[in-house]
């Protein structure tokens, strides 16, 4: 059973803050999209209501640092065996969804970059491989019984990564709080959702080798960087930031997104800023 939360206020004297169920699940949504650290700190949303190919939504889909994905489905009325066996559909086409899926879903959403809003919430690069496991949340604003044993059935029997989690709603005078509790140890669902992990065939990293990116357009272009010997980056933290991560003496293959690779290359020169870079042409520097 999850736990029973009270919340008591102290003051000159104890008086216990009411409970009352907390408006809707849409309520409860709204509140999650605005701040998701409120369902967990590891969690960037990609997008609410992601449609997927068998013409369903889903509530809400996020991903962690590690690069795994989180379903996270609101109860919003159906009854248990509705939302759980959604829930479950819905894991099964997330499964299959691929790095560069995964890209558009967000840029869809959110009108930008994923690498660049990874970078924001997690200070780190996007990982080189994405939803290499998966979880599913189940939040509610009232967990029942039949949710309950239902989830611990899945998980119990079958190692289904999946959770509940259900938030209270308090009220005191103008003020308004809301707890949140789990059903299942989150540390427990997590070592689940490394069985849904897909052993990876590609071969260890060298740690010599990498892939950059050239945007050939509006901001650099491909034939000045062929000329002058260099490759760029710009137009946001984390493009930016990535090109740090080249050392002296690292071989790069170069690739024009939609176009293919184009060049190959070896580090230099270590990164700098554009304005306090020197080119020799025409045996000038400038």
């Amino acid at each position: 059973m999850p736990i029973e939360v009270g919340i008591w206020k102290v003051n000159d004297e104890i008086k216990k803050v009411t409970f009352s169920p907390i408006e809707s699940e849409r309520k409860l949504e709204k509140i999650l999209v605005k701040d998701l650290s409120i369902l967990s700190d590891d969690l960037l949303l990609i997008g609410r209501q992601v449609q997927t190919d068998y013409g369903k939504f889903i509530d809400m889909l996020a991903i962690d640092e590690e690069g795994n994905l989180h379903i996270i489905e609101l109860k919003k009325n159906r009854t248990p065996r509705e939302v759980v066996a959604q829930a479950v559909d819905y894991a099964s086409w997330v499964q299959n969804l691929s790095y560069d899926r995964i890209l558009k879903i967000y840029e869809e959403k959110n009108h930008g970059p994923l690498e660049e809003a990874f970078a924001e919430k997690f200070d780190n690069a996007l990982p080189e491989k994405l939803n290499d496991s998966h979880q599913i949340m189940i939040v509610s604003s009232q967990l029942d019984s039949e949710t309950e044993r239902i989830i611990n059935y899945l998980s119990n029997n079958f190692d289904v990564p999946i959770n509940a989690v259900f938030f209270r709603y308090f009220e005191e005078s103008d003020q308004q709080f809301i707890t949140r509790s789990w059903l299942l140890d989150p540390n427990i669902v997590e070592e689940k959702s490394s069985n849904t992990k897909v052993e990876s065939k590609k071969e260890n990293w060298n740690k010599q080798d990498f892939v950059v990116n050239f945007e050939d357009g509006k901001y650099r272009n491909w034939g000045d960087a062929v000329r002058y010997g260099f490759v760029s980056a710009g137009n946001g933290r984390w493009y930016s930031k990535t090109l740090n991560q080249l050392f002296v003496g690292a071989r790069i293959f170069c690739m024009i997104p939609k176009s293919g690779y184009v060049g190959i290359g070896k580090v230099i020169e270590a990164a700098k800023p554009i304005k306090d870079v020197v080119f020799s042409i025409d045996g000038q520097e400038k």
